[in-house]
């Protein structure tokens, strides 16, 4: 057995979290250009199953475009969002509490995959059984929002994950994805 120094013992992974790239207190403390990377650098499976996603449209400039050409090389592109009519929304509008609420904001989503226009490879799905975690997906790493409470969601924690082995984290999240995507209805764009 090697003997590293204990200043590199202390920064050196070995267990299961060796999958945790970086954690952030809320999920508005990632950078955009974090978000911006793993977006730009996914080429074969995005999967966004977030509740509502609406704030993807409005922190990066021409998504849609930019998510059409992917699908066009052949990515796979979903979008898991909450039913806008659904009781589940309702009950977490009033929890909110805010203007803009949850329903408006999965109107929001649903335009912009609306406007654009239909696409081979890009889906959408209702589920509302996502309500109280957003999984977004950009090939061999995620994004993991847990939602706390009453808080929106860019004021709950987020974890950036890198997939490394066999049902680490990266996975036990990515089948999550898969059981909501199944169990999804599909939305008509």
């Amino acid at each position: 057995m090697t003997l590293w120094p204990k200043s590199v013992r202390s920064h050196v992974k070995t267990g299961h979290d060796r999958e945790i790239i970086a954690a952030y207190p809320f999920r508005s403390a990632a950078p955009t250009s974090l978000w911006a990377s793993l977006i730009d650098g996914a080429s074969q499976n995005l999967a966004f199953a977030g509740y509502t996603n609406y704030f993807l449209w409005q922190q990066h400039p021409r998504l849609g475009a930019r998510l059409k050409a992917k699908a066009e090389a052949g990515a796979r592109i979903r979008f898991l969002v909450g039913d806008p009519e659904s009781d589940v929304t309702r009950k977490r509008e009033e929890v909110e509490g805010v203007p803009l609420t949850v329903s408006t904001r999965i109107k929001i989503t649903l335009d912009a995959l609306e406007k654009m226009g239909e696409c081979h490879g890009i889906e959408a799905r209702f589920s509302d059984q996502h309500i109280a975690l957003s999984v977004f997906q950009f090939d061999d790493q995620m994004l993991v929002t847990p939602h706390i409470a009453s808080l929106l969601g860019d004021e709950s924690p987020m974890l950036h994950l890198r997939r490394l082995e066999d049902d680490g984290l990266y996975d036990r999240f990515a089948s999550h994805v898969t059981a909501l995507w199944e169990s999804g209805r599909p939305v008509e764009l």
